[in-house]
């Protein structure tokens, strides 16, 4: 951490990385705060809320918000992620809008840029995965971007392996405002524990099902022992929702197989992640039909 000057001004604002599903939002989050706060998948709408970061930066203090990807919504817990967006786009003092350019330009990111049409604020583009093209593709989407009359500047990155970061978070820090730092030197998070555990057993569930599965599942804390924290040992007892009965036994899996290897990958990350020793995870999974658009039961997790 670079300790501040006092005899530079304080630069200090709230940036939102939007973008579609799968575009990269909490690789390049993880990368930008140099640890895992947001869970990563190949699955479109990984991220359901909104993600605080905070990255020092000399006298930076950089405020990221990992947001859900931009889409039409379908279900209720769709809008309810398309309004986190919305209300970020209208809170941040900067935006940073990643685009896949593996992916070709199409009706979702015609919708982003819509979106972003009207933005009363700086808006920056990142063209991201650059490691997975032909570096001769690079400026024709640059330029087909440049036309758009929408971003401030245009940065290729890889958020994966960081490559072009450095460029990127010096556009970023020549846009925010001067102002005194929001939170202290040694702040890194706005999301709690519990949150971090649902996420990551959400995270080996999107990792290990396919199909319908990823979207119709949740997760829920239903106990939490930390009473013998001291001795390095936590007790967790959570719920993987899903909507049927049918994708109960795809979760839990021939001989409860399945919801085994979630529980070992979960515990292991935890582990790896939390400052405990050991882990005692009871998983199972819980039936809650139309989940997805009820607005009681999306109100009682901890994620909405």
């Amino acid at each position: 951490m670079v300790e501040k000057s006092p005899t530079v001004a304080q630069r200090c604002g709230f940036v939102a990385l939007i973008g579609r599903p799968n575009s990269g939002k909490s690789t390049l989050l993880n990368q930008l705060i140099g640890q895992k706060i947001a869970i990563v998948s190949d699955k479109p709408q990984t991220t359901r809320d909104r993600i605080q970061g905070v990255l020092h930066q000399g006298n930076a203090q950089l405020i990221f918000l990992d947001t859900p990807g931009i889409h039409r919504p379908g279900h209720l817990l769709n809008v309810r992620m398309m309004e986190t967006v919305y209300q970020s786009l209208r809170e941040v003092d900067l935006v940073v809008h990643l685009v896949d350019i593996t992916e070709p330009f199409g009706r979702g990111e015609q919708f982003v840029l819509e979106t972003l049409h009207g933005l009363e604020k700086p808006c920056l583009l990142v063209l991201n995965k650059v490691d997975a093209i032909n570096k001769g593709r690079i400026l024709p989407i640059i330029e087909f971007y440049s036309e758009k009359n929408v971003y401030k500047t245009i940065v290729p990155l890889s958020a994966q392996s960081g490559e072009n970061i450095d460029p990127l978070l010096s556009e970023i820090i020549s846009r925010l405002p001067e102002r005194d730092w929001l939170y202290p030197p040694d702040y890194l998070t706005d999301q709690t524990e519990r949150f971090l555990i649902t996420e990551i057993i959400r995270e080996k569930v999107l990792l290990y099902t396919h199909g319908e599965i990823p979207y119709s599942t949740t997760t829920e804390i239903e106990e939490f022992d930390e009473s013998r924290r001291n001795k390095g040992f936590l007790l967790i007892g959570a719920s993987i929702i899903v909507e049927r009965v049918g994708q109960k036994k795809i979760v839990v899996g021939r001989a409860g197989k399945m919801i085994k290897q979630i529980g070992i990958a979960a515990r292991k990350e935890l582990l790896a992640t939390m400052d405990i020793r050991r882990i005692h995870l009871d998983l199972h999974v819980k039936v809650v039909p139309g989940w997805r658009d009820t607005e009681r039961y999306l109100s009682s997790l901890e994620f909405m």
